[in-house]
This record gives structure tokens, sequence and C-alpha cells, in this order.
């Protein structure tokens, strides 16, 4: 019969071990909450090792996850497929043990957390969706999405602003099945952190409608006491109207007779001897990433977990019977495949929108396409930061999730947290989630969007008022490097679209980006949808350009006369509100003599990604003559016009006046274009 703290000393000793082989990671955070994972996970978490994608396992998510050594030795022991080989390879190329928890490498990680305070935002999300589909799937006798949410987070996760944004939104959506371990250690990297961080986290997190659990005494539960960690995590989840911070005392490295308790053991390996003599220190007569069987056979969850999910399968069997639509939509949702009528619904608005040629906003037409695919997809989640009237993303069929059974989130002015708490909502599973601000406040929201790619999460991010093109508001407003940056992500795919069609089948694209795991990688992921505030002009196309939109680029106009023996043929590659001007520019030039094709090239990242006879095909290799247009910074095109081509657009910041005069001021004219294009044609 094992004891609770020789299970949470095997954490220990896997996490000095790990760190050590690799000479690299966290050591100290792994050791000081071993104690805290070893109650949550053997009196807590409902989870299945055997079936890590059971749709109502408890998710567990290291914020803090510069310790992933800690979540790596409890997938281990409990039974994941994480065997012993891969600790041992921990940070090592292409082990299943990076230095960070990353979703689409390891068994059992719910999520991607690198960046401090990300996992508590995905946290929220998790808990969002736990709460939205149990308002549209259970009935009265069949509660069949029950689960928590946990999440371990340090004084990092809390000091960066973005906890303050989650945190309120939680307490706000009372979101009761959300349980936080505060892991109040007192150090960070620089050293004890009572000289930088001095807030009253217990008044703060009541402040935000939490409720904070303490001690019996009133003070932080002792992180190292077995039986107050379990009253306390008790407190916790015994009541489901509020979400709960347990707020824990912990000692860094515990263990460790010379580091504990200090910086040295926060983020290097502790050192063999030192390891040594905390062996001897906590009784652990075990060598190198040596479990004795009596130990694994303790923590093993996969019985327990088995029988977990085959009790829920069969109330889901009842379910079933009781309720077989919505059991099928549930299942189809948590699947991720899209509905039967979904190809239908979109073929059919894309082609309404080139036969009717509206002439709107692209935001007004991303509006449109909401009203046409939202009553096919109930997954369908949105959200804007305080901006919705101006981002256009309520449509008609748009709830408050404040109310019953609510699809559309209203984040305050939090883009950060709002982007984080998106893909939580994304990987929780069951929601396609779409949020929404300016594009220029994409900076607030980058990191988030960044991890989106990363993770991969399928999420659509909405930016509208997307250039100098907003007009009045100025230049704090009008982004100019934004477009570039988001299109330097990898995995990002950026949609610039030119009119009502284009914008329609950016969405269309952007909701199919499934992700697909493959082993350890994973294809999918999500979509920046740029929109203008201004008017844009209806683009006459073919059905073959319609269909070769979706391709990321295409012709759009192609003059009888373009060819390599004509020496005046020539190229405009554009996006966006600027593709008006490049056929306005063509039209003008071919009636002169000239032979110049206009590419529409709404997403790069999509036309970069087509076989080299189409790309070929739309940028011929032996037409140099090449202009770029986008007002946006113009150094990003430098890679598909060459050195011998022009790009019009901006160099500078912006200026608060009408559009018209923007766009005259800054040189983006057709005349501007036609300048350009003669320019590069020799």
């Amino acid at each position: 019969m094992t004891t609770r703290r020789e299970r949470a000393n095997a954490i220990r000793a896997l996490a000095m071990d790990g760190v050590q082989a690799a000479n690299s990671g966290h050591p100290g955070m792994p050791m000081g909450m071993a104690d805290i994972a070893e109650v949550l996970w053997g009196d807590f978490l409902h989870h299945n090792p055997s079936n890590p994608h059971w749709i109502n396992r408890d998710r567990f998510v290291l914020s803090n996850g510069h310790g992933s050594m800690l979540q790596y030795a409890l997938l281990h022991l409990s039974g994941y497929d994480l065997p012993i080989s891969e600790l041992k390879h921990f940070r090592q190329l292409n082990s299943r043990t990076p230095g960070h928890p990353e979703w689409h490498i390891t068994p059992g990680i719910e999520t991607t957390t690198g960046p401090l305070g990300q996992g508590l935002a995905n946290s929220v999300g998790f808990a969002l969706a736990e709460k939205l589909l149990a308002e549209q799937f259970n009935r009265p006798g069949h509660d069949i999405i029950d689960h928590h949410t946990y999440v371990f987070v340090g004084d990092g996760c809390l000091m960066e602003g973005i906890s303050h944004e989650v945190a309120s939104l939680a307490g706000t959506w009372k979101l009761g099945k959300l349980v936080a371990v505060y892991d109040d250690n007192g150090i960070s990297i620089d050293g004890e952190v009572h000289e930088w961080f001095t807030d009253d986290t217990q008044k703060r997190f009541e402040a935000y409608g939490w409720n904070v659990v303490m001690g019996d005494d009133g003070k932080p539960v002792d992180g190292h006491d077995a039986d107050a960690i379990k009253k306390a995590l008790g407190r916790a989840t015994s009541q489901n109207e509020k979400p709960s911070l347990v707020i824990c005392k912990t000692i860094i490295g515990f263990g460790s007779p010379n580091k504990e308790g200090k910086e040295a053991s926060h983020g290097a390996a502790l050192g063999v001897d030192e390891i040594k003599l905390t062996r001897e220190k906590l009784g652990w007569n075990y060598g190198p990433f040596e479990i004795p069987k009596e130990i694994y056979d303790a923590w093993d969850a996969k019985k327990a977990g088995g029988e977990a999910e085959k009790a829920w399968n069969d109330k889901f069997a009842a379910y079933e019977k009781a309720h077989p639509d919505l059991a099928a939509d549930l299942k189809r949702r948590v699947a991720g495949e899209l509905p039967a009528n979904w190809q239908e619904t979109a073929k059919a608005f894309v082609a309404r929108m080139q036969s009717e040629g509206p002439a709107v906003a692209s935001r007004k037409a991303s509006q449109m396409s909401l009203d046409a695919f939202g009553p096919v997809l109930p997954e369908l989640l949105g959200g804007s930061a305080d901006l919705a009237p101006s981002n256009l993303t309520i449509w008609k069929g748009a709830r408050s999730v404040t109310g019953p059974v609510g699809n559309y989130v209203h984040y305050g002015v939090r883009e950060f947290g709002m982007s984080a708490i998106a893909n939580g909502l994304a990987l929780h599973g069951g929601f396609i989630p779409y949020d929404a601000t300016f594009l220029t406040f994409s900076d607030y929201a980058r990191n988030a969007v960044r991890m989106s790619a990363l993770i991969p999460a399928h999420v659509i991010h909405v930016y509208t008022h997307d250039s100098i093109g907003l007009g009045e508001d100025g230049p704090t407003h009008q982004p100019v490097e934004h477009l570039g940056s988001l299109r330097l992500i990898p995995n990002n795919r950026v949609w610039r679209p030119a009119d009502a069609v284009e914008s329609a089948v950016a969405w269309k694209v952007a909701i199919e980006r499934k992700v697909v795991t493959h082993d350890k990688h994973a294809t999918g992921g999500p979509s920046c949808l740029v929109f203008s505030r201004q008017t844009l002009k209806h683009n006459a196309r073919t059905d073959e350009q319609v269909a070769n939109i979706e391709k990321g680029g295409y012709v759009l106009v192609e003059p009888d006369n373009f060819s390599e023996k004509n020496a005046k043929s020539a190229v405009i590659v554009a996006t966006g509100s600027e593709v008006g001007l490049a056929v306005e520019a063509a039209a003008s030039l071919n009636s002169n003599g000239y032979a110049v094709r206009v590419v529409s090239m709404p997403c790069t990242e999509a036309f970069d990604a087509q076989p080299v006879e189409y790309r070929e095909g739309v940028l011929p290799s032996w037409c140099r003559a090449r202009v770029a247009v986008e007002a946006a910074s113009v150094d990003f095109w430098a890679k598909y016009v060459g050195l011998d081509g022009k790009t019009i657009g901006m160099t500078t910041y912006g200026a608060s006046a009408p559009i018209e005069k923007l766009y005259e001021h800054f040189g983006i004219t057709t005349t501007a274009v036609i300048d350009a294009v003669k320019s590069v044609v020799r």
C-alpha cells in the first residue's frame, strides 16, 4: 500500500530526472505542486487514459506550462500512451515531451500552453463551452454534458494582463465548473516576487465574482498537506454558481535540501549531486526514471477511467433513444463534421452573391454571409470585443450567451482574452468560434492568434476597418503593418476579400478549415477574415473564376493579347478594396494598347499552397512587369512583384481625413497604378 507522499514523490523524481537528462527545464514547480496534483488526479479528475478524447472528461490545463514535467509525469503514471522513454527524451527533437505542453504532440494534453496566462484563458473557453453545450443538449433526466475544467496557475499567469480580462469574464459568466489552483510559491525567475507582485489575490478574485477557497485558518491552503488540499478542492467542486480559485501555499523545489524555496530550482536542472541529496531527503530509494510497480499500480487510472466512460456511454445510449436528433447532432459536432446540407447552402449563397452583385462594404457582406450560413451551423459561436455594431458580427439568429441557449458572446473590450478564450472553445469541441475587432486592434490579440496557428485551433478571427479607408478616426485606428504581420504567422490564413462574392467564399473556406491530427502533426487551423468599412464594387466573374477564389489568387481580368510575345504585357496584383483600382487601371491601359492582367489575391497563404503549375498560370514567371496595390505596408509584396516590379501602398502611418482625401494624399489611386504599370513595362 503506497502513501500519498510516495505517489507525489514519484512526480518529483520524474521531474528532477527529466530536467536533468535534458539539462534544461523547470523542476521547481512540479516538485512544489506534486502533492496538489496527486490529490486532484487521484480523487477528483474524471478522465480515461485509454481514450483521451472522451467528450465528457474533465479538462486539466497547466497554464504555468514551463513546469511541463509535472503534466508528463501525471500522464505517464496514470496510464496514457506516454512511455518512460519519452520522459527520458524530455525537450529533445521529435519527442512527445516538448518544453511546454503541446496539444497535438502529447496524448492527454488539452491545449498548447506556452505564454503565461493563456492556459487560464483557454480554460475559461473550455468551461464556457461546457456550459453552453449543456444548455443546448442536456434535457431533464439526461445530463450528458457535465464536467469540470481544472487549471493550475502560477504567479506569472496572474501577473499577465490577460488573467484580468478572462477572470473578469469567468466571474460574469458564472462558470461554476471552472476550478483554478494558484501555486503561491512566491518565486519567479528573478527571485522573490514580493518586490514586484503585491496584489491581494484573494480580494482581486472575489471582486471578479469568484469563489475563493482558503484554508480553515483563513490563510492559503497548505499545498503539501493532502487532507487540506482535498478539503479545499471539495469546497470548490461542491458548488456550481461561481468559478473557484483555490489558493495554495507551496515550496518551490520541495525536497531539495539546498534549492527548495529558491529561484535556483525554478528554471534549471538541480544537478546530479543535489538530486542525490533530494532523493535521500524524500526517502526515494530508486534510480533515475525508476518507478516501482506498486506506485504504478496505485497511479493507474485506466480501469476507473474506462468504467467512468462506460457509465457515461450507457447514459448517452438512453439519451440517444429519448432524443435521437439531439444525440446525432452532438456526435456530428464533436467529430467536427459539418451538416449534410452545408455544401449545398454555401454553394447556393456564393452563386447568389455572384448573380445579385451587391455593392456593399465587405464587413456588410460578411454579415450577409453569417445570415446565410448561421441557420445551418448551430456550432457557430460568435463574439466581438465591444464592436458588434461596427464589425457587423451579429446576425439575424444571434442570441447573447447571457440568456438561455445563446450563441453570441459579448466579450467587452478584451481583445487578447477574447481570442485566447476562442482557442479554448475550439479545442473543447462542439463549436466553431469566431471573434471580432478592428484590424488595428489585432495587435492586442496577436499572441493568441499566433497560438491559434501553433496549436492549431479552428478559430475564425474577424477584423474590420481594414485600412486607411476607415477615414476620420486617423492613424491610431488605421492599420498599416497589420496585414503583413498576420501573414507572417505560419499556418495562419489571412483573407482580404474584394467584394461580396469573395467575402462569402472566405467565410466558407474558413468554416471548412477543420483541424485534423496525424500522429505528431496537425493540419487546418485559424483564419483571419479582414473586411472593409467602405463600400466595394461588385466584380463580374465566370463560374471558373468563382471556383478559383478558394485557391487564394486567380485571374480576374484577362485581355486577349496578354502573352509572352507582347512586350506590353503586365500583371497587377491587388486585394480587397484596391482590386477595384486595379480593374479600373487595367481597363484604361488595355484600351491604350497594353495587355494588363488583373490578379485578385484575397489569401496569399492559400495561393502559395497551390501546385506550382497553377501559380505559374496566374503569375507567369516570364512576365516580370508586375505591380501590386494594397492600402497597407508595401514591403510584403516584394515576393510577388520581384525586383523589377512596384508596389502601391503605405510607407508611413495614415492620417485623419475623409476616405477619398486619404487615398489621394497617399497616392493609392487609379492614376498611380497606371503610372506604375507604365514604368515597369519595358
